[in-house]
């Protein structure tokens, strides 16, 4: 798995203007021909039992604050990958993610042709709007790495 830096070519102002915390991973996935859309449902769509374990845990601790714990139940079937809705979509990129009191995020999964194949990289921003928001992410952070990690080994599977 390649840890690479923030594509400079990407502008990450339009995805989310004043993001203050960027990271991006990506991993070569072979001669699989898939688009974003098939590269996010195989990332996000289900996970392994330990990050299903961590974001019910999550979703009881944030409650008490209002905090979202799902996609909105206004969205589609349709509109909705894994439990994030989304934000646009091409064959190359899908952009999924809401906004919240404490932060808003993106979750953008880019396919590309590679050498190997293809290269699937996933890039998450984070903009804070407050006190709770910044605690929230110095709080997830090291779990984020984790999680965004094993979910995106599940495009190669």
């Amino acid at each position: 798995m390649k840890v690479p830096e923030v594509d400079p070519n990407v502008d990450t102002h339009a995805l989310l203007a004043g993001a203050q915390f960027i990271d991006a991973y990506s991993i070569a996935i072979g001669n699989a021909a898939l688009d974003a859309r098939r590269a996010a449902e195989k990332m996000l769509a289900r996970g392994p039992r330990w990050i299903a374990t961590l974001l019910a845990l999550r979703n009881y601790l944030v409650t008490p604050f209002g905090l979202k714990t799902s996609a909105p139940n206004e969205t589609g079937a349709s509109d909705i990958v894994g439990i994030f809705p989304i934000v646009s979509q091409s064959p190359d990129r899908l952009v999924a993610g809401f906004d919240d009191r404490h932060l808003d995020f993106r979750v953008v999964v880019d396919v590309a042709a590679c050498s190997d194949g293809q290269r699937v990289t996933a890039t998450t921003l984070v903009r804070t709007h407050n006190l709770l928001g910044r605690t929230y992410l110095a709080t997830i952070l090291p779990f984020h790495r984790l999680v965004v990690r094993a979910m995106l080994r599940q495009v190669a599977e």
